[in-house]
């Protein structure tokens, strides 16, 4: 067969982004494809392994970098010409339409998030401007989708909340790929929490440090990672001064990317995970990145009393499951202690069950 190219294109994502390095890319580059990722520079200096990165440079998410960069990106799509060309964000879907339009070739959008609900739902734009920003990000996706050759939803609940793909799509959900020589070593001299992935108030970041406070007041070995990328300054600056007092909790990341990675060797020394998300449109039917990461690794977690996800985690079992706003520390501390996690292997959490849909998917257009 002969040999595709294949180019995966971002915005604000790094190229070693894991969606779009560790799981497609690789997952791609293995059965022969020619794979290309446009995105930031990598978060960490790594081998690219046989993939080809194309970083551009830095810029602040409001600036007019961020507007002109869609051209650069278009400039280098037409000089590697790929035979299929996948986007992850619906800023790229211009520049993918004039793709499609000038040469005819596979266009594929992979729908991480659900903008809309998240643009009306979040804090980042003026509460006064959110519904018209989601309405124009909505309209330009499903004026755009009869240009898209196949959509990737990252979710289930997309196929209900996104109507546009119509049937031409694949639900290949952002499940870990994990590296063979991973190993849990937890520290057996202390009980490390972690807080991992985007941190904001809507991930849920203010109830991981409450969290762990209360805890820490009746067990001196608790203490709490947050590792991860924070987005809005003013966030930033409010979660540096809840935990300035508090010397058991550090914050890894925080102003600048963290490679995943990082990630990945902090969920082998650490004890629990928190998994927590204030109730909202946006996430209430979503399944948390970090929840497969954290099955896939066998790593215990601090679980939020939300019935689908705790399902999910029943049968290993793998939680405790908890009302963040009432629950008792020193009955959660006694079950961190006594319970047994994991007295069933979790294998439903890896990319092994997702990278057979995405090659398929791919080969049907």
């Amino acid at each position: 067969m002969k040999k595709r190219r294949i180019l995966l294109a971002s915005v604000l994502k790094p190229v070693d982004e894991p969606r779009m390095y560790e799981r497609m890319g690789q997952s791609l580059a293995v059965q022969g494809d020619e794979v290309f990722i446009i995105g930031f520079p990598p978060s960490a200096g790594r081998n690219s392994e046989g993939i080809h990165f194309l970083p551009h440079q830095r810029f602040n998410r409001i600036s007019w970098a961020r507007v002109f960069v869609r051209f650069i990106i278009l400039k280098r799509i037409f000089s590697l010409m790929p035979d299929i060309l996948i986007v992850s964000s619906h800023e790229l879907l211009g520049v993918s339409i004039i793709y499609r339009v000038l040469t005819g070739r596979k266009t594929v959008y992979d729908i991480r998030e659900n903008y809309y609900l998240n643009i009306r739902y979040t804090t980042v734009f003026p509460k006064a401007f959110r519904l018209l920003i989601a309405s124009l990000v909505r309209l330009k996706e499903v004026a755009s989708s009869v240009f898209i050759s196949r959509f990737i939803l990252a979710e289930k609940c997309f196929v209900q909340e996104m109507r546009f793909v119509y049937n031409k799509y694949d639900v290949i959900e952002n499940k870990c790929r994990l590296p063979n020589s991973f190993k849990r070593s937890p520290n057996p001299g202390s009980i490390q929490l972690i807080f991992t992935g985007t941190i904001a108030e809507s991930t849920g970041v203010f109830q991981a440090i409450a969290l762990a406070k209360k805890l820490h007041a009746r067990e001196s070995k608790i203490k709490l990672n947050i590792i991860g990328y924070c987005a809005q300054s003013s966030v930033l600056r409010k979660i540096e001064s809840e935990i300035s007092s508090s010397p058991f909790i550090t914050l890894t990341g925080g102003a600048e990317v963290v490679s995943h990675q990082v990630i990945m060797d902090a969920i082998a020394s650490a004890g629990f995970g928190i998994i927590y998300y204030p109730t909202s449109p946006h996430t209430e039917n979503k399944t948390p990145t970090k929840l497969y990461e954290y099955l896939a690794c066998q790593l215990p977690i601090l679980l939020q009393d939300h019935k689908p996800w705790v399902e999910m985690c029943q049968t290993y079992p793998a939680a405790i499951a908890l009302d963040f706003e009432r629950f008792d520390p020193t009955s959660i501390i006694k079950q961190m202690q006594e319970l047994r996690f994991y007295s069933v292997q979790s294998t439903d959490a890896t990319w092994q069950h997702e990278e057979a849909k995405l090659i398929a998917c791919l080969n049907s257009i």
